[in-house]
């Protein structure tokens, strides 16, 4: 699998999809292992199989380590449980439950196993999948503390945005076959 097996997935009318995919394949705001682990959160946010198998074997064949594989996955997953929280928490009349602690484990975010920067980019990408507008502006700031600029941030949402529309076009596909 690789990034032209979920091109090829693709129908027609997502040509655009398979042409962004592509041409943020080749991006170079980002360093490979910024770009490639976005890719992976991303599809992992998801979740849709034939996305997440090819976009896992698109960044192990760029390079990208096992360790930075693995912290990529620790973004989604800890975003799924953090995004849902914190949304719900910005969401709600009653502030008064963002006032208590969370009590949620989220030891990944102090050790992920990458460079910090990298982790935040990823987060952001995840994030922004999963509509997190505290999270995002909370990894949005940590970004800007290490001088990440703006036009990087914006890879890793363009990253997201397609990596998310792929795979609900792929998903949709496959439910209606």
């Amino acid at each position: 699998m690789s990034i032209d097996t979920v091109r090829d997935a693709l129908p027609a009318y997502a040509k655009d999809l398979s042409l962004n995919l592509s041409s943020l394949s080749a991006e170079t705001l980002l360093t490979d292992q910024q770009k490639w682990g976005a890719f992976v959160a991303s599809a992992h946010a998801v979740g849709q199989p034939v996305v997440v198998k090819g976009l896992e074997a698109a960044a192990r064949a760029a390079g990208l380590s096992e360790e930075a594989l693995t912290a990529a996955k620790a973004a989604a997953a800890i975003m799924g449980m953090n995004n849902v929280y914190y949304r719900s928490l910005h969401l709600m009349k009653n502030k008064e439950y963002g006032t208590l602690p969370a009590k949620l484990r989220m030891n990944v975010l102090a050790n992920p196993g990458v460079e910090k920067v990298d982790f935040e980019l990823w987060s952001t990408a995840v994030s922004a999948i999963n509509g997190c507008g505290m999270c995002l502006d909370a990894h949005e700031a940590e970004l800007k503390k290490h001088g990440v600029p703006n036009t990087s941030v914006q890879a890793a949402l363009r990253i997201a945005s397609v990596v998310n529309a792929v795979s609900r076009v792929i998903a949709g596909e496959a439910a209606a076959a």
